[in-house]
């Protein structure tokens, strides 16, 4: 086969895959459309994006009512289908965690996390872009190259923009794999910093007097 023909193949595809389904009465049709976006998206491994299910449903279709709808039949089942970093994911359901890890380990990234390493990324979640000088300055702390590194080196972090202070440093950002990581959609989703305080899980005096964690450095 070709090179161009292996590039015109998913074109091809496409066009043999009738999304209309106009020979269907709007029963039927509209959950042929839902076994389509649930079959999707079970088969991915990352979040299935808006335009993706546009390609495998008919013009007309609303892409959120139709998952709606397929969340209302997952509503009993120990999974269901999630808006995660800007798409759409299968999930299990948080009450099956300890059945999950029981049968086969905890073996993500979120917890190999020390508790540290938890504060400082909900910090850069907050206030990015952030240089490692004002996470610093927020801890109280040498926030140290290392620290930062292990971070990159999960995904969970990237370089954002240089700062305009002088020296120009790095600052940085969270990532997709941050969203993913702690199942938010945007970082929109972050919980309201005021209610981590009434919740007594944060504490915005503390955090900036440098007293969040005395102990910080031990847990580095």
């Amino acid at each position: 086969m070709s090179e161009a023909s292996t590039r015109r193949k998913p074109n091809q595809q496409s066009a043999l895959l009738d999304t209309e389904l106009e020979h269907l009465p709007p029963e039927l049709r509209w959950r042929e459309w839902m076994g389509r976006v649930e079959a999707v998206v079970f088969a991915a491994s990352e979040p299935v994006m808006r335009e993706t299910l546009a390609r495998i449903v008919g013009k007309s279709c609303s892409i959120d009512l139709l998952i709606d709808d397929i969340r209302e039949e997952l509503r009993g089942r120990p999974y269901d289908l999630v808006s995660v970093a800007g798409g759409w994911k299968h999930l299990t359901r948080p009450a099956y965690a300890d059945a999950i890890r029981a049968a086969v380990g905890g073996s993500g990234k979120t917890s190999d996390l020390t508790q540290s390493e938890v504060l400082v990324l909900m910090c850069i979640g907050y206030f990015q872009p952030i240089t490692r000088a004002e996470l610093s300055s927020f801890f109280g702390k040498e926030i140290s190259r290392d620290f930062i590194g292990h971070l990159r080196g999960a995904g969970l972090i990237a370089s954002g923009p240089r700062s305009p202070t002088p020296g120009a440093p790095y600052t940085y950002v969270t990532t997709k794999e941050f969203l993913l990581e702690f199942g938010l959609d945007t970082l929109r989703d972050l919980p309201d910093f005021e209610a981590l305080e009434d919740a007594g899980l944060l504490s915005k005096e503390k955090l900036l007097a440098g007293a969040i964690m005395p102990d910080f450095s031990a847990g580095q």
